[in-house]
């Protein structure tokens, strides 16, 4: 990937690290799809209010419409529920563990698919060195809690696959659309899913919120959806849907990062080298220091 790449991937990876903060602040006062749908809608009537200023233009064509439905399902509705309900019932560290896989599903989805993105041993080295950093940031007990049979465990293993469909059918379907488009399509057809499903699960939506629980839908709306997605698809088109998957590894260390900076929690000592060995998965997948080793090596 080039440089402006794996800074705007950063950056994604900030970004969305912050929402589980967030989430977790607005999950005090309202139930799982009414965040969700907070989350989605708000984003969304956001990016509308953008494109009309800016002149962005609506994805034209039923063909491309039915692509935003299936990416709006695959990519915020089936994904965002699956998470926000298993985090309800499992440890937050297993869940970021389980989250990372969506790595591996990425990278496998992609191989398949696509002859450009190969599923190389210098991949599958550097996903394998960021997940060991994933589980060792957020401890090793978290892993051996797992338990095949927990249904809210595979609600996380299915939220990480439903994100790494959503790459593959993105560049697929989508890579002709400007970034802008896409996200406003992904995020209309997501907010028809999602607002008859909340009120249907939940309930008419309450508003007597306490603005703790308001500036994290604020953040998770404007900040982890609408500007998120712009950078999504600015990505996705830039390094190909596997490389876009790693962004779930990225995000562990900036949660763990912004949890010790904004509430005051411990960060154990293991964090470092958890982040070194992301830091080096990373570095293998980029493959220029991989490269320049082996230009070394051969004099």
């Amino acid at each position: 990937m080039s440089g402006r790449a794996w800074g705007e991937l950063l950056l994604l990876a900030i970004v969305w690290g912050a929402s589980f903060l967030a989430f977790a602040i607005a999950l005090e006062e309202l139930p799982v799809y009414t965040v969700v749908g907070h989350r989605i809608v708000w984003g969304a009537l956001l990016l509308l209010v953008i494109s009309r200023i800016v002149g962005i233009a609506l994805p034209r064509g039923w063909k491309i419409w039915g692509a935003c439905v299936v990416m709006g399902l695959f990519n915020n509705v089936i994904p965002f529920s699956l998470i926000a309900w298993g985090q309800t019932t499992i440890e937050s560290g297993l869940a970021a563990i389980l989250n990372a896989t969506t790595a591996f599903f990425g990278l496998t989805l992609a191989a398949l698919v696509f002859a450009d993105e190969e599923f190389t041993t210098r991949k599958a080295l550097g996903v394998t060195l960021g997940f060991a950093g994933v589980v060792v940031i957020m401890g090793l007990s978290s892993l051996m809690q797992f338990d095949i049979r927990s249904i809210a465990q595979l609600a996380i293993l299915g939220a990480a696959l439903s994100y790494g469909i959503a790459a593959v059918w993105a560049r697929k379907t989508l890579s002709g659309i400007a970034p802008q488009s896409a996200a406003l399509g992904m995020l209309i057809c997501s907010s028809l899913i999602i607002v008859p499903l909340a009120m249907l699960v939940d309930g008419l939506p309450r508003f007597d919120l306490s603005v703790r629980v308001v500036l994290a839908l604020l953040y998770i709306s404007v900040m982890a959806t609408a500007c998120a997605y712009l950078l999504y698809y600015r990505v996705l088109s830039m390094a190909g849907s596997a490389n876009l998957s790693l962004v779930t590894l990225l995000i562990v260390p900036f949660a763990v990062i912004l949890g010790a900076l904004v509430l005051g929690e411990q960060l154990p000592g293991r964090s470092y080298a958890g982040f070194a060995l992301i830091a080096c998965g990373m570095a293998v997948i980029d493959g220029r220091i991989w490269a320049s080793l082996s230009r070394l090596c051969a004099r």
